[in-house]
């Protein structure tokens, strides 16, 4: 099987314009942030001015995503959305030309409009930014997708601080004119490459827009609510920003009080969760098997609150010396574990928030993707104010120290993460069915990419080998499925959780329990009537001796009642394996001999509806070929 890397998708037209368009965004919106913060001392202005447009800035820019989320995804559903990211990166163009004048006029009134006008243009490109995605990659590709543009605007934003704020000490007194050069130059670039990206239809052309902020707000937040495992997806993804925006905004005096730095080892500390992060988003494709693996969320959510913890008893006082450099920071003693500790949050944040973009690009109908980002935008805003609040609260009411706050943090990421996996325990599910095919097998996959339908209904049938059987295709196999499976199997203990947890479908023969039986046919109906994968054993039962048995007559009942393609697959090398019949029951209570076994999924191409149960096993033999 030839290995695929996400980072094929920076080579093709239809991922790497919009890619590079979102990169030059956040750059452009952190240099100018952050250019305005360099004119406030090069002007030299007093401290309690300086402070007053410090935290001035920041509510202008987030204030626009309260106002106009819900009109941002409402246009951003009913226009075609490679003709909307032109009109807003236009509108970039003519913003930071404004900004220009501000720079150049060193008028600090302007500057804030064009700031409060870049939060209106953000806002508008928002919902775009990964309503498109679902668009121009397939399933197997969004967490990828996913993790290059979070690794993309990470780096991106790291990037524009450190620019934005060496401009006015590079420049000199030539400060105002680089830095209104630097803004109109970057948003031409955005606008000239934006040009490139591919056209992609609208989402619900027929839409009628509302234009009224807070009805629609309400409307969209419903609308994200529909969906439990959507909801709370976007939940963690706004905690996730709460998070970092906790951490983020005490780095600047934690750099200074705690680690005894000069003011560049902030930008040090923020580069170490920026990097950690922008890893942690890539490792995402390797780790789930470009499959949306939202197992990777607790694993994610606990490295988080692991690392914060350590960060807090790594360093709970003040600095013994001050005015450090970086060089001199990283010779201290214990600063090799600070630093693992902040790249460790940064790595465990992008093993969390990936995941939950591609679910929610998964699990939502496209005619409401742009909306549903728009609630998420809204939601984000009112984490990122609450975080800012609260941690400023915490050390001028309570007097927290710094390492005290990251210590209230990751307590309180820990009960976050277990109240959203108790009232979601599909994230729980995904997580312990990934850990426990990851260390009990080493898989190789065979046309899953090409044969296993992007959409709609099919039928999924595979040889029964193991008790394990449906976990591995679900793991290997980009999209939900349900699986029909023998209903002793299904209630074996823990095992049962999990697969009732996955919706699996269980059935009785005939003889044992009629109703039972009955009962999966209509479930397997209604499933495919929704446009769901479904995956059904027709041996009927596990293999006693490694053979394939002769597949059942009830696949062509459900064929000859919802007539849909059908995917033929194979397990290999299952029955060397633990959990086939080939071992005893005391037999797997031994430390395996067959641990950590090699193990083929293969998939053939899509077979008619009025395929026999006869040419369907023939299918799964020719794909499985001589070995169990």
């Amino acid at each position: 099987m030839p290995r695929h890397s996400q980072f094929a998708l920076l080579k093709q037209r239809r991922f790497l314009p919009f890619f590079a368009v979102q990169c030059l965004g956040a750059l452009n919106d952190n240099v100018y942030r952050q250019a305005i913060i360099g004119l406030l001392f090069f002007l030299g202005v007093s401290d309690a001015e300086r402070t007053l447009y410090t935290n001035l800035a920041p509510a202008l820019f987030i204030l626009p995503y309260f106002l106009f989320s819900s009109i941002a995804g409402q246009i951003a559903e009913k226009l075609e959305k490679q003709r909307l990211i032109v009109i807003t990166t236009a509108m970039e163009i003519a913003i930071m030309t404004l900004a220009a004048v501000g720079f150049l006029s060193q008028n600090m009134t302007i500057l804030l409009i064009a700031l409060f006008c870049t939060g209106v243009q953000s806002t508008l490109f928002g919902p775009v930014k990964y309503s498109i995605l679902p668009s121009v990659l397939r399933p197997e590709e969004l967490t990828g997708g996913n993790g290059l543009v979070e690794m993309g605007t990470s780096i991106s934003i790291l990037v524009g601080m450190i620019f934005g704020g060496l401009i006015f000490q590079l420049a000199g007194s030539h400060g105002p004119i680089a830095a209104a050069a630097a803004v109109i130059v970057l948003a031409v670039a955005g606008n000239t490459i934006a040009r490139l990206v591919p056209r992609v239809g609208a989402g619900a052309p027929e839409l009628k827009i509302n234009w009224n902020p807070l009805p629609e707000s309400l409307a969209v937040l419903r609308m994200a609510r529909e969906q439990t495992a959507v909801r709370n997806a976007i939940l963690g993804v706004s905690w996730f920003w709460f998070v970092g925006t906790m951490l983020t905004a005490q780095l600047p005096s934690y750099a200074l009080t705690n680690l005894g730095g000069e003011p560049t080892l902030y930008i040090f500390a923020l580069a170490l969760f920026s990097v950690g992060t922008g890893v942690g988003s890539l490792l995402c494709e390797k780790l789930s098997a470009r499959t949306v693996e939202i197992g990777l969320v607790p694993l994610g959510a606990f490295g988080m609150t692991a690392f914060l913890l350590d960060l807090y008893f790594a360093r709970a006082g003040e600095a013994s010396a001050q005015g450090l450099s970086v060089t001199e920071f990283v010779h201290q003693a214990g600063s090799v574990r600070i630093i693992i500790d902040l790249l460790g949050i940064g790595l465990f944040a992008g093993f969390f928030v990936v995941p939950l973009f591609a679910l929610i690009q998964s699990r939502t109908p496209k005619s409401q993707m742009s909306r549903v980002f728009a609630a998420l935008n809204i939601q984000n805003s009112g984490f990122i104010v609450a975080a800012a609040v609260l941690g400023l609260l915490a050390q001028r009411l309570l007097g927290w120290t710094i390492p005290q706050v990251f210590l209230a943090l990751a307590i309180a990421n820990a009960l976050v993460a277990i109240w959203i996996f108790t009232i979601v325990p599909e994230f729980l599910m995904r997580f312990l069915s990934w850990v426990m095919v990851r260390a009990l097998y080493r898989l190789r996959l065979h046309g899953i990419e090409d044969n296993v339908p992007d959409e709609g209904p099919a039928l999924i049938v595979c040889n029964h080998v193991s008790y394990m059987d449906a976990l591995i295709l679900s793991a290997t196999i980009p999209r939900p499925v349900r699986f029909v499976m023998y209903y002793r199997i299904f209630n074996i203990p823990v095992m049962r959780w999990i697969f009732r947890t996955a919706r699996a479908i269980p059935i009785a023969g005939a003889r044992e329990d009629p109703a039972l039986m009955r009962a999966a046919f209509e479930a397997v109906d209604r499933a495919l009537a929704e446009g769901e994968l479904v995956c059904i054993f027709p041996e009927g039962a596990l293999t006693r001796d490694g053979t394939i048995g002769a597949f059942k007559s009830g696949v062509e009942k459900i064929l000859a009642r919802r007539p849909v393609p059908v995917v033929p697959m194979a397990l290999k090398g299952m029955w060397s394996s633990m959990w086939s019949r080939r071992d005893s029951r005391l037999g797997r209570m031994r430390v395996p001999r067959r641990f950590r076994a090699h193990i083929e999924v293969l998939a053939g191409a899509p077979m008619p509806a009025d395929s026999s149960a006869a040419q369907l096993e023939a299918r799964v033999r020719a794909l499985r070929g001589e070995a169990a």
